[in-house]
């Protein structure tokens, strides 16, 4: 059934399927009243409040604005936001709706996504952590609602985390599956064996190719059209293993079972086929290392996986001026 068009599943959860299709694209009258914009807080909560609580709490405060802001708008955002007493749940029924096929149906989907978050609760951790991580790297950002809803690298990401736990439980030929979906609709190609972190942004996304056997560590960064892939035919543990807080350029590829240490940057366009050292620059075609060990004063916020910082050390490997 395509996406968008009511399920059984979705009346019963609240899904709000019913309402996608309100001939007059207006919010029901049971729906919550719109909030103006000032009450979209732009602090994050107390170290006290559940995150995810407070980050689902300020998706609806967005959704209800943008609702009463863009009428267009407001079938859409309560089928899939409004509607919804929970993130898992608003996110399972738009990653449904959005990887559903004729033959793989939304409603299998929504079922699928929605047991694994709920028997998985460190994937609902993931959420959030990649939700906080295009707030505070994304100079485009606007809300989390939007995030939620449009950046495709986010959900990718997502998805992939389903298709993992389905790889771990044998269940491979369904993540396969699901994996083949989301380069279809997404054009990110994760294999469902890789490991992926929390707190990851795949900036743009589009072209993103990530092997079997990588690893990529916490508060990753990656832009559009990286490569972390094997050399050739090769079996066995053939990919990149990403560390912690590194920050991959536009069209980097990296070649083989090598090691990329916490802190460390890729120069967009680069081609890497050697370690690169903790907290230094890898640049070029082949790529050779600049840079240094983690400077006297920094902490974990510089690092380039978090403070997206592309072009420190400009100077060590270039002349070229503007």
């Amino acid at each position: 059934m395509p996406a968008g068009q009511p399920h059984a599943h979705e009346v019963a959860a609240g899904g709000g399927g019913g309402a996608a299709n309100h001939s007059n694209h207006r919010l029901p009258a049971h729906s919550p009243t719109p909030l103006p914009a000032e009450v979209v807080p732009a602090y994050p909560p107390p170290e006290s409040e559940d995150d995810e609580t407070w980050v689902w709490t300020q998706i609806k405060a967005e959704a209800r604005r943008d609702a009463d802001a863009e009428p267009a708008l407001a079938s859409f955002l309560y089928a899939t936001v409004l509607s919804h007493p929970s993130l898992p749940r608003s996110l399972s029924f738009h990653l449904a709706n959005k990887l559903c096929s004729s033959t793989l149906l939304s409603t299998l989907l929504y079922d699928l996504f929605l047991a694994t978050l709920t028997a998985h609760p460190s994937l609902r951790t993931t959420v959030v952590a990649d939700l906080l991580a295009a707030r505070s790297r994304d100079p485009t950002y606007v809300g989390f609602s939007h995030c939620l809803l449009n950046y495709k690298g986010f959900l990718a990401i997502q998805a992939h985390r389903v298709a993992h736990v389905l790889w771990e439980q044998q269940r491979r030929p369904l993540a396969l599956a699901l994996q083949s979906r989301v380069a279809d609709v997404f054009a990110v190609d994760i294999h469902p064996a890789a490991v992926v972190g929390k707190g990851i942004l795949l900036d743009h996304a589009t072209g993103v190719v990530i092997g079997e056997t990588a690893v990529v560590g916490d508060n990753v960064s990656i832009l559009h059209h990286v490569t972390l892939g094997g050399t050739g035919k090769a079996v066995g543990d053939r990919h990149p293993k990403i560390g912690d807080g590194v920050l991959i350029g536009a069209g980097a590829t990296i070649l083989g079972n090598v090691k990329i240490g916490a802190g460390a940057k890729i120069g967009a366009g680069s081609v890497v086929l050697i370690d690169v050292p903790a907290r230094s620059t890898a640049v070029g075609n082949p790529a050779r290392l600049i840079g240094g060990k983690k400077a006297e004063g920094e902490n974990d916020e510089d690092m380039p996986g978090k403070s997206m910082d592309h072009t420190s050390f400009i100077r060590q490997w270039s002349d070229y001026t503007i």
